[in-house]
């Protein structure tokens, strides 16, 4: 994007910037490189997924609290992830970008290291702050493309989430097979601090600010504690009992902290969750889909690793390796599916796919609570992955094309707080299930409290149902795309979301 010196300083408070002019050339060279660290992030968060039960086995705990590596990394990225969206429209999208990548790089190498299951948990919990490179990342390829075209940019970079699971789960499962999760780590971290300098010589500046927009880390703190508060308690039900006074306890208390936030944020005049944007049609029903894909998607991924790695009967007795073959097929499809999905939505608009994807979801993992066989789980997770392909490209697409540029930032972010808060709620809901549904296996390595076949056919049934949630929620959408967009956007302001429900 090419514009006037004045605005590549930012333009002065309350004032829009000069229109800009498209430059094909850098907009795609930023595009490709954006698509690469999506891959690149992804491949690190999703190469520790296979690793799983070995690291339940290496550190004596049960599935349970091994969802915990998963749910507390996404609960503090929801915390976050609003302050870093804001300040990237206070401060400049690509200065925080450029903090946030520092930032993740110094907690990914933590990681690495941790000598225990508490200082993984830790680290791995602060290395959350990653999830804040996608919304900064998302609005700064926005800004370079003109409207028509950015169905196909945000493709891309969707697509590219499905090219960093289709590596991390082979290759992930590969090293830590032989070499131990720890040198995913050591391998990956390198390539994202490389790429962390080509961002800060290379991309410029966002044109768009919004100087006076005020912080609100009481609103993130008090978000951040009721999401932990309710994920602790699911992930320690099986073990401390469902109606046992610390897990009822930590569960009421987090869905009591929602009361003072919400009245907290009633009275700001710049809050975290602005209910009036929240309540806006299509936000709100990006962000009911994007609680859904979170939650279908870390349940397929903790559900179906178990399943796959446990010893018979309770699972196929599989290696790290061979379970991340058979999760391949998944993220294969990802890639394959979201970048036409990107394209033909410029034509067709969002609100097919998004009910596509819904419905092409829940029949996927309403197949997979029928398994019987092993070789039926990837070809069923194709058409469950189908569905969370279409949804997420449709889905980002929708928010994109409805918010103004001003405001990319905190919205894209709140969009991602919504996602990893079904993150956070999928990987407990199924390291619960799988804990509470058991039986004793007697074997020659020791003794094993292993899921049930039941306990599988329910993570899949919760999944199913999430994502007939997100079919119905697609029918409240209003089309910012297409042929069907100018009739539905009569009335209303391209830039503005739409009316509220």
């Amino acid at each position: 994007m090419v514009a006037v010196d004045e605005a590549q300083q930012g333009p002065k408070p309350n004032q829009p910037p000069t229109t800009p002019v498209f430059d094909r050339k850098y907009a795609n060279r930023t595009l490709v490189l954006f698509a690469v660290l999506a891959a690149s992030v992804m491949y690190i968060e999703i190469m520790l997924t296979p690793s799983l039960p070995k690291i339940s086995s290496d550190y004596h705990i049960n599935s349970a609290q091994a969802s915990l590596i998963l749910s507390l990394y996404t609960v503090f990225g929801t915390a976050i992830n609003p302050i870093v969206g804001k300040m990237g429209d206070m401060y400049g999208k690509k200065r925080i970008l450029t903090y946030v990548l520092v930032a993740y790089c110094v907690t990914v190498t933590a990681t690495s290291f941790a000598p225990n299951y508490t200082t993984l948990l830790i680290t791995r919990t602060f290395q959350g702050i990653g999830l804040g490179i996608f919304p900064l990342a998302f609005s700064l390829v926005r800004e370079e493309f003109p409207r028509d075209l950015i169905p196909r940019a945000q493709g891309m970079v969707s697509a590219m989430f499905g090219a960093g699971i289709a590596l991390g789960l082979p290759v992930g499962a590969f090293v830590a097979n032989a070499f131990g999760w720890q040198a995913n780590y050591h391998i990956a971290t390198p390539f994202v601090i490389v790429l962390t300098i080509i961002i800060v010589y290379t991309v410029k500046e966002s044109i768009y600010r919004n100087p006076k927009a005020k912080m609100d880390y009481v609103g993130a703190g008090l978000l951040g504690l009721a999401l932990a508060l309710i994920v602790l308690g699911l992930s320690q039900g099986a073990d401390w009992g469902w109606y046992s006074v610390p897990v009822i306890g930590m569960m009421v208390s987090g869905a009591l902290v929602f009361v003072p936030l919400v009245m907290y944020e009633r009275r700001r005049s710049d809050p975290l969750l602005n209910f009036k944007q929240l309540a806006v049609r299509n936000v709100l029903v990006s962000n009911i889909i994007g609680i859904v894909v979170g939650i279908g998607m870390l349940l397929a991924f903790t559900s179906i690793v178990y399943q796959l790695e446990n010893p018979k009967p309770a699972g196929y007795s599989f290696d790290i390796f061979t379970a991340g073959l058979y999760l391949l097929p998944m993220a294969l499809t990802m890639l394959v599916v979201m970048l036409p999905v990107g394209i033909m939505i410029s034509k067709i608009g969002t609100k097919p796919f998004l009910f596509a994807g819904g419905i092409i979801g829940a029949i996927g993992f309403l197949m997979l609570s029928t398994v019987t066989k092993a070789i039926q789980i990837p070809e069923y997770l194709i058409v469950a992955s189908v569905g969370m392909a279409m949804l997420m490209a449709s889905m980002q697409n929708l928010l994109v094309l409805s918010v103004k540029p001003q405001e990319m930032g905190l919205q894209t972010a709140m969009n991602t707080v919504f996602r990893n808060v079904g993150s956070s709620l999928g990987a407990p809901i199924s390291g619960s299930i799988l804990s509470t549904f058991t039986f004793i296996v007697i074997l020659s390595s020791g003794t094993y409290h292993l899921p049930t076949e039941t306990a599988f056919k329910y993570t899949y049934y919760v999944a199913a149902l999430a994502f007939f949630l997100a079919f119905v929620a697609a029918f409240f959408a209003r089309e910012v795309i297409g042929k069907k967009a100018k009739s539905e956007l009569i009335g209303t302001n391209p830039g503005t979301s739409g009316d509220s429900l």
